[in-house]
This record gives C-alpha cells, structure tokens and sequence, in this order.
C-alpha cells in the first residue's frame, strides 16, 4: 500500500510539473485547465504539499490580480498546513508522513512570501505588500547560497525596490 501512495504522489507532481511547462511556454489557458481539474481531484483532503505546489503555479496562471492572490493564500494555507501537521511531536502516521514535506516547504516559503507580496503590491496594499516582503527575506536566509537561493533574493530585492517607489 505504501508503494502504491508513492506511485500516485508521483504521479501527482508529474501531472503538476506537466502544467507548469504548459505555464512556462505560453500556453496560460491550457495550463489554468489543468490545474483547475487537478486541485478538483486533489480536493480539501490531498496532500497539503500538492495542494501548496499546485496553488502556487496556478497563482502564476492567473489573469487577474484578486485570482492571483486567491491562489497564493490557498498555497500559503497549505504550506501552513504541512507545518502543522508535521509537527515531530504529533503522534500518528500522518504527521510523520508530512513530516518529510517540512523541508520542501521551507524552501518554498520565500517564494509564497513574494509572491504575496508581488500580488498586495498590485493591488496597491502597500502594507500587506510589506509584511510579506519581510516574510519572505526572513525566509529566504534559509535557502542555500546557490543559483536559487540567489535568485530569490535578487527578486526581493528587486521587489523591495518597487515597493519603496511607490
């Protein structure tokens, strides 16, 4: 049984990572499709790392400001999610199997953090804007001194910037 949930949450992220690429080329409309059926499988019960990834690249395939930002708080909620749930010291099985998550997470958490940032600065909620540029420098000391982790900094940076502009 254990194989058999692996297979299927690999299956999951391959599914994601197939829309992400659809995002990446272009195709906006295809990619919204497929995520949309996706977090309907996946629904309030899935893994909440699927639903965070998932949320997040979704996010990114949003015309509009208010969607976009409806999306990043889903994949912040499912971020906190895997948090709480893999908590060393909850007992069960569940929360040792999110346990494992909790890394991925913690890498992921500047990148929701600017994300959110990047949308409340859209939407011209310059304090919102800033708390979660804040969050997302916190975060972001975490991240490994690498192409990454450089990248994200770089784009707080960047946003920071914008941010004090305006």
């Amino acid at each position: 049984m254990v194989e058999r949930q692996q297979v299927s949450e690999d299956a999951v992220m391959t599914r994601i990572g197939q829309a992400v690429m659809l995002l990446h080329a272009g195709d906006r409309e295809e990619a919204r499709n497929r995520f949309g059926v996706l977090w309907a499988e996946l629904g309030s019960d899935g893994a909440p790392l699927h639903r965070c990834t998932l949320a997040h690249y979704m996010a990114d395939a949003q015309d509009d400001p208010g969607d976009e930002l409806a999306w990043d708080l889903r994949a912040l909620t499912a971020a906190e999610a895997v948090r709480h749930t893999g908590d060393p010291g909850e007992a069960g099985a569940e929360g040792a199997a999110e346990h494992r998550d909790l890394p991925a997470v913690r890498a992921f958490s500047p990148s929701l953090h600017l994300n959110l940032a990047a949308d409340y600065l859209k939407l011209h909620r310059h304090d919102a804007a800033g708390i979660h540029l804040r969050l997302a420098r916190a975060a972001a000391a975490e991240l490994a001194d690498d192409g990454h982790g450089g990248g994200v900094r770089a784009a707080i940076d960047r946003l920071e910037l914008r941010l004090r502009e305006q």
